[in-house]
């Protein structure tokens, strides 16, 4: 499977993380299988369905996973100096905590299914980052599987 990774520094308010980067790879999705389905069964939980904010934001207390359901839209990652990517079905981005994030524009039909690490609960942070707020970042446990394969997963490997 073909993963790229994506290292964001600090960009303006929005504090990233340096650590961690954010995957993307593309998820090959069989008749009758789902994220929601991939995501459960690879322990991740708090498992939602919707769009993505159209304004910056990140989250202190939790990794987040997501995969395109449906559509396609441009997100901005990692803040307003960021980088634009482009997501369509079946693209899975893995966001460690900090990281900005922010929809540009999108598909009237755009849906992706959200998820988190066993014990992990997002917040929603739209300013700036104060010292604990860091700290609880970069204390955050890594996840121990990949969303969507598990002990396998690119996540697993580029994480440690």
């Amino acid at each position: 499977m073909d993963v790229d990774t994506t290292f964001f520094e600090p960009s303006d308010w929005i504090p990233n993380n340096h650590r961690l980067p954010v995957l993307r790879y593309n998820v090959d999705l069989s008749e009758g299988e789902s994220f929601e389905t991939l995501f459960a069964k690879n322990g991740w939980s708090g498992i939602w369905t919707d769009g993505v904010f159209d304004y910056h934001h990140y989250h202190t207390g939790a990794h987040e996973v997501l995969g395109v359901k449906s559509g396609s839209a441009t997100l901005l990652i990692g803040g307003p100096g960021g980088q634009e990517f482009r997501v369509v079905k079946g693209c899975c981005l893995i966001l460690p905590a900090g990281t900005g994030h922010k929809n540009l524009g999108s598909s009237n039909d755009f849906a992706v299914v959200g998820a988190y690490p066993p014990g992990q609960h997002a917040d929603i942070q739209t300013s700036a980052a104060d010292a604990e707020m860091l700290s609880t970042i970069a204390s955050l446990p890594l996840p121990r599987t990949d969303p969507v394969l598990g002990e396998a997963g690119p996540l697993v490997k580029e994480w440690r």
